[in-house]
């Protein structure tokens, strides 16, 4: 294990400098779930929920909190970023809704953090959109599925 980049020598919180480091591709996806009741996702899927098609919302919503991550986490590198896409659809087994997104830009800093907070603010979304129907629901398995570029080099997640 590596040390923490965004703690100093005396133990303080800094932002990392990466003004030395070379512009390179880089891509980062992250995944979420939002489990609910077989009659929510139903309502979810058909996209006559009261608030509106619920899946659409949520997946503008994971592309603006991408873009805005950097004012939510405070040591993060606000970035160019050139393609964020967020898909919301039916997870496996009818679980609920699955979240993914992608998001890429050249830079001297990854995007795990953006992909990251897409995936969280879309599921906070549909919770938010489908809560009338369902207040049990859950969110699960917020997680990075893979990332490429940078000097740490690439990373896919072995298990689903």
């Amino acid at each position: 294990m590596g040390r923490l980049t965004h703690i100093d020598g005396e133990g303080r919180a800094r932002m990392v400098d990466v003004s030395g480091k070379p512009a390179t591709a880089r891509e980062a996806v992250a995944a979420g779930l939002v489990r609910m009741a077989p009659a929510t996702l139903a309502l979810a899927l058909a996209g006559g929920g009261k608030k509106g098609d619920v899946r659409a919302v949520a997946e503008i919503a994971g592309v603006m909190a991408a873009k805005r991550t950097s004012d939510l986490i405070p040591l993060c590198h606000p970035l160019s970023l050139s393609k964020v896409v967020v898909e919301v659809s039916e997870a496996e087994g009818g679980a609920g809704l699955a979240v993914t997104a992608r998001v890429r830009t050249t830079g001297p800093t990854g995007v795990e953090m953006e992909a990251l907070t897409a995936v969280s603010v879309a599921c906070l979304t549909l919770y938010d959109m489908l809560k009338a129907a369902d207040k049990a629901m859950t969110i699960d398995a917020v997680r990075l599925l893979e990332k490429t570029g940078g000097a740490s080099g690439d990373y896919r997640r072995d298990t689903p």
